[in-house]
């Protein structure tokens, strides 16, 4: 299952590739979401732009999505709350959908 729902709310595996050229969810690989960051992987920059970003994108706010594990890995998950999992989804495939 690529988004796992809990009782907190929603947990999103991501692949961060750091020192992109933009901010780009490129899609799924395997169960993780490719995101790329124009951050680089230094003093947390990189984590803080990837809840920036991916909350935009989900038009939510920064405070709904948290970093669940994987401060220092490019392998993280992310705890995602006031959002069904359907919808996240949906979000997902339609910003996917328009990037190409």
């Amino acid at each position: 299952m690529k988004i796992k729902e809990t009782s907190k709310g929603l947990l999103l595996c991501i692949k961060v590739v750091p020192k992109a050229a933009r901010n780009q969810i490129s899609g799924w690989e395997g169960e993780e979401l490719k995101v790329r960051l124009n951050a680089v992987p230094e003093k947390g920059k990189a984590n803080d732009t990837l809840i920036a970003f991916l909350a935009k994108q989900l038009g939510l706010s920064q405070s709904q999505v948290q970093l669940a594990s994987g401060e220092t890995n490019r392998h993280k998950r992310l705890l995602i709350t006031g959002i069904s999992l359907q919808e996240c989804e949906k979000r997902l495939a339609d910003i996917l959908a328009s990037d190409n």
